[in-house]
């Protein structure tokens, strides 16, 4: 910790907004689901599909803590980091963090476009997009929809358990950071440079304009 217990920006407003939304609508996205409410199921998925759009933006363009540029590292770095060779020196997500990040933002995405074009035994409830495959395409989209997301159901119980170990053995506040976007300094450590504001309009409009697509294209809207 910085002298007298500083706190330094870590997490912008969007980045924790998309992270408690996401948590929830793929909560929301289970149930309905088991529940077999596919109507809101596929409301769920489609607004899914623009949180991740949004995302992958926002790693582009987003705050400096958000970009890939800032947390994405090669194999060597995270085979350091696991070795306490390399001390994790950014505010943001370390070696391991963030090959976590990428893992669950590449399987949710494999899980949203695979459903775009899923079709079920039946014939009778498909993706948007399942017309432009035949009968046993979308059956492989179906089943790949399905291992995806048992797949994320894995990844976000490991993030559960390394937020637990982190908060009870290294004694990082993630939760909190996740909250109210601060943390506690270390030497070395530079606070988050907001993003551009128009960076911010292009990216909700864009979220918005792929969701709602979406939504209208499986009869939803």
């Amino acid at each position: 910790m910085g002298a007298g217990g500083a706190r330094i920006a870590v997490w912008d407003l969007p980045v924790r907004l998309f992270h408690w939304s996401l948590a929830a609508l793929i909560l929301f996205a289970w149930w309905s689901a088991e529940t077999h409410h596919l109507d809101w199921h596929k409301i769920a998925g489609s607004l899914i599909a623009g949180l991740l759009v949004f995302r992958l933006w926002w790693g582009l363009f987003g705050g400096s803590t958000a970009r890939f540029s800032d947390f994405v590292r090669g194999p060597g770095t995270i085979f350091n980091y696991l070795r306490g060779k390399t001390k994790a020196v950014s505010a943001g997500h370390n070696p391991l963090g963030a090959l976590s990040v990428l893992a669950l933002l590449l399987t949710a995405v494999t899980v949203v476009v695979s459903g775009l074009f899923a079709v079920d035994t039946d014939g009778i409830e498909s993706g948007p997009f399942s017309d432009l495959v035949d009968f046993d395409q979308g059956r492989l989209a179906a089943e790949i929809h399905g291992y995806g997301f048992a797949a994320l159901e894995g990844l976000v119980v490991l993030h559960l358990l390394a937020i637990v170990w982190y908060t009870f053995v290294r004694h990082e506040g993630l939760i909190a950071a996740m909250l109210h976007g601060g943390k506690a300094a270390r030497e070395g450590m530079t606070a988050m440079k907001p993003a551009k504001w128009w960076a911010l309009i292009a990216g909700l409009l864009l979220a918005g304009g792929v969701a709602g697509w979406l939504i209208h294209l499986s009869g939803q809207g």
